[in-house]
């Protein structure tokens, strides 16, 4: 990176530290977060890399969930849920949200705590916000990130994904802020070695998004041959992630969709409200899906990832 946008970098830099002042962030913490710092190239290159447009194909959802919903993450998941049996049942009766689905989430994001990511927080999240592709989101982590140092977080601890996640869930520093909670009750919100809070964090994560107790992700379904799959396009445009839930056909009750001919192969009660989703399209696997699966969609909106959590979850329970 040349001279001038080192100095650009710089100049930057200042007017992040200014809103942190104005946050009610200590100097002193401020001073240490940002000294020495300097923009990330291979940050920027990463974040370039990103898919920005509608690819021309759909690529197929089978080798997807052959590798993540795979024997060694279903091994890992059944095993871990065997070892944190204790504090299950108080984490599912104060969320809602069923052990499994957790555990789904957790084995997904960083391989149940085996990759959290060594990329320094404050330089990636720093990097980012300058690059400027989504400043203000970018900037607004770096606040918050400066905020769990000023709340005492190490900075040593402050590591993780090239894009500013960190963790055995991969929070985003603002999630952290307000969503992390302290499950074993020793005072701290450790989402980097402790079971308890890393599994109640993620839980009041969706809770707080909306799960709905008693209520399955999906269930696979088995639709019929000649079925009329234009007379239930959803003719919705969802404000965000539209080309993710443009995949999901119009929302009916299980039993309107019995009525169609799609025969659920699940449990899952006739007056839940579900969409139909062909991941690989007509005569492959098909699932009818739940308002908790949008929940899943709210950790990262991919269909190909709500469907690998929903069914390692499914299997970790088994």
């Amino acid at each position: 990176m040349s001279g001038q946008a080192e100095n650009g970098f710089s100049a930057y830099l200042q007017l992040l530290s200014a809103r942190a002042r104005g946050e009610g962030i200590r100097e002193s913490t401020i001073q240490a977060m940002t000294a020495g710092l300097t923009p990330n190239p291979k940050v920027i290159a990463l974040d370039r890399a990103q898919p920005g447009s509608t690819p021309s194909a759909i690529p197929a959802f089978a080798p997807y969930r052959r590798t993540h919903v795979d024997a060694a993450r279903i091994g890992a998941g059944r095993a871990m849920y065997a070892s944190a049996a204790p504090m299950i049942p108080g984490i599912e009766a104060r969320y809602g949200v069923p052990a499994p689905i957790l555990l789904a989430i957790w084995g997904h994001e960083t391989n149940y705590g085996r990759y959290t990511g060594d990329f320094d927080l404050a330089r990636s999240l720093a990097t980012l916000a300058y690059e400027g592709r989504r400043r203000e989101l970018f900037a607004q982590e770096f606040i918050a990130v400066l905020k769990m140092a000023d709340s005492g977080v190490p900075r040593a601890q402050l590591k993780g994904s090239w894009a500013g996640a960190f963790g055995n869930p991969q929070f985003l520093p603002s999630m952290y802020l307000r969503l992390a909670v302290d499950g074993d009750g020793d005072g701290r919100r450790d989402i980097w070695t402790s079971r308890a809070d890393t599994l109640a964090s993620i839980a009041n994560y969706f809770h707080d998004a909306g799960w709905r107790t008693g209520q399955p992700w999906g269930v696979p379904a088995q639709v019929p041959p000649g079925f009329d799959r234009a007379g239930v396009t959803s003719r919705l445009t969802a404000p965000e992630c539209p080309r993710v839930h443009a995949r999901h056909a119009r929302w009916q009750t299980v039993a309107e969709w019995r009525t169609n001919g799609v025969v659920p192969l699940g449990a899952i009660a006739d007056d839940v409200l579900a969409s139909l989703i062909e991941p690989d399209g007509p005569g492959q696997t098909a699932y009818l899906l739940t308002g908790n699966y949008r929940v899943i969609l709210e950790y990262n909106c991919s269909n190909f990832y709500a469907l690998s959590v929903g069914l390692l979850a499914d299997e970790i329970a088994r």
